[in-house]
């Protein structure tokens, strides 16, 4: 018998719970695990976090976090969307290969399994734009929309690929022309200049074509925040609705000609936060203007190439899911996933076919895109959406009153996001800001699979950054010397006292590409030594307890001096005879691993 929804309190015989009771539950746990908050507050604050744009993520969100004005689907301010329904989002695939004709195989492939509109890289970094018509034989330019990205040869790619529909007697069904100086000049440093008016009239005679493109994939890709990157973002379409509007376009025709590209990561509540938040600073732009009903940014999401790896590159898959996912979720009209092999060179057509799918298993069987807004009304959220996007119109109004985007790209934006990789890439140095497959977990027996090289990108702009950057770097080099380097890890004691600490010790050496060889469960500081000299290694690491550091840490390190170590490092913390330096929870790996690199002798 079904329960009426009055008939039943799933809260009944529990008494009323507030955040205080939970935080003096929270500083209970937080006592007996060994840390000493001082209050119930303290104890909140000890398990908050602060991302790069200084917004404090709180371990518990209630009804009183619920900020105010989040609207609904398809009306202003946007932010639960720019469509009052929910629905499949635009499966949006890029190629970027040379040869057209495997261009064409491929991109017939991926229209025939899921994909709905095509992401095309034409001139320096892609396509010859001679080789356009053959690239797109095959396809129905009215059913399949086109995203042109020509960089400076923007013209004359929208003239061709207009051409070439007409030649073919049929409209465009949709897309964008791809016009975006601003951002081409932060990927390339190139100042260009593209009459964004004329495109914008030629596009408009053709419903669903857009003319302009504002790229913020650049800032991210530099190591940006996602505040940076919104606020980045933000202060290009101003720079572009001025320049449309001063051609004598309406408020209303400018709106209607731009697109907005955001970089979608793993971390799925951000990614969720960033697209909401865009919504709500693009629809406040919009009100300004006199215009708030046309302010429903149009979103495309590509997932983050910063974040993508060459080794372990299987694990990809994994961040791209939740980066769908999280756009998906988002609000994003379109999303472009990265094969898995993007870091490697050109993808294959089975690399190609798991980000098709990968849309399809998100949206068909998951159903991430049934409802509007699946996230609206989460506390958590609403709130990190509202922060999020206060934090970028700080840094938007920074940009404006620099000069604008163009004039902050000379200095403030490089030196910001500058600043910001700065700090993320301490995190990673010391794995707080963890790699899955490189700095975390690495398998140095991999068998990577071969793709050719992809064209080189433009050079000059704002840096291009990988996250997992400075240990592939390693992993190359510790791959080029033969034999491979080694560390012994002396292992002290029985196997329940060094385990935890020897584990601990190889994923950190290995994810420099550094092997790692282990002795066995000793005490005796001559048998540890000759074990030593068997492996061939100049480098050892204790790893044990505390407690049996106490007695055997300084005759063992005696012992491995007078075998031959060059360096002894040590699993845990504290001062030990003998014993060069420690290796802990949040010490700089990389650190660690450039002095044993040193010391092993290891080519640059």
């Amino acid at each position: 018998m079904r329960v009426q929804p009055e008939q039943f309190d799933p809260a009944a015989g529990f008494p009323p719970a507030s955040r205080d009771d939970w935080a003096r539950l929270a500083l209970g746990v937080l006592r007996r695990s060994g840390a000493e908050p001082g209050s119930p507050e303290e104890a909140l604050a000890s398990l908050s976090f602060t991302t790069y744009d200084d917004v404090t993520v709180a371990p518990l969100y209630d009804a009183a976090d619920l900020p105010a004005g989040s609207g609904v689907p398809g009306f202003a301010p946007y932010v639960r969307g720019a469509r009052a329904v929910g629905g499949a989002w635009d499966v949006r695939q890029r190629h970027a290969h040379p040869d057209p004709d495997l261009t064409r195989e491929a991109v017939l492939a991926d229209l025939e399994n899921g994909v709905t509109s095509l992401w095309l890289v034409l001139g320096e970094g892609g396509l010859d734009l001679a080789h356009l018509p053959r690239a797109l034989g095959g396809v129905h330019l009215d059913l399949a929309p086109v995203v042109l990205d020509a960089g400076a040869g923007t013209a004359a790619a929208a003239d061709a690929y207009l051409r070439l529909a007409a030649g073919r007697g049929v409209a465009p069904a949709g897309g964008n022309l791809g016009a975006d100086p601003l951002g081409l000049r932060a990927r390339t440093g190139a100042p260009v200049s593209l009459d964004l008016a004329g495109l914008a009239r030629r596009a408009a005679e053709f419903p669903g074509l857009r003319a302009v493109t504002v790229d913020a994939t650049p800032y991210h890709d530099a190591g940006g925040s996602d505040a940076e990157e919104l606020g980045c973002s933000i202060a290009t379409g101003v720079a572009y609705l001025r320049a449309l509007t001063d051609a004598g376009l309406t408020v209303e025709q400018a709106l209607a000609q731009i697109e907005f590209r955001y970089a979608a990561t793993a971390d799925q509540f951000l990614t969720i936060a960033k697209f909401r938040a865009a919504r709500m600073l693009w629809a406040r732009v919009a009100e300004a203007c006199g215009a708030p009903g046309h302010g429903g940014q149009v979103q495309h999401a590509v997932t983050s190439s910063a974040m993508m790896t060459a080794r372990d590159p299987w694990v990809n898959m994994l961040r791209t899911t939740l980066a769908c996912f999280g756009a998906g979720a988002g609000g994003a009209r379109a999303v472009t996933v990265q094969p898995f092999d993007a870091r490697l060179g050109l993808p294959d057509a089975f690399a190609r076919r798991i980000a098709r799918n990968t849309h399809a298993l998100l949206v068909e069987e998951a159903g991430v895109a049934h409802v509007a807004d699946p996230a609206g009304g989460s506390w958590y959220v609403e709130r990190l959406t509202a922060d999020l996007a206060a934090a970028a119109w700080d840094w938007l109004q920074d940009i404006e009153r620099a000069g604008g985007a163009g004039a902050a790209l000379e200095r403030l934006i490089p030196e910001r996001l500058a600043a910001t990789w700065a700090r993320r890439s301490r995190d990673i140095a010391r794995r707080t800001f963890p790699v899955t497959g490189v700095s975390e977990f690495p398998n140095l027996g991999e068998k990577r699979p071969a793709r050719p090289a992809a064209p080189e990108p433009a050079a000059g702009g704002l840096p291009r950054v990988r996250y997992a950057g400075a240990f592939e770097d390693l992993r190359d080099r510790a791959d080029r010397a033969e034999p491979r380097p080694r560390v012994f890890l002396a292992t002290i004691g029985p196997v329940a006292a060094h385990t935890a600490r020897a584990s601990f010790a190889a994923n950190l050496f290995e994810a420099g590409g550094l092997a790692t060889v282990a002795g066995g469960p000793r005490t005796d500081p001559a048998e540890i030594a000759e074990e030593f000299r068997r492996s061939g290694a100049a480098v050892a690491c204790l790893c044990s307890s505390d407690r049996l550091y106490a007695e055997h840490a300084a005759p063992v390190a005696a012992a491995l001096r007078r075998a031959g170590a060059t360096r002894v490092w040590l699993a845990g913390k504290g001062d030990h005879e003998g014993v060069d330096a420690v290796l802990h929870a949040g010490c700089d790996a990389l650190d660690v691993l450039h002095a044993t690199f040193d010391d092993l002798g290891v080519a640059p």
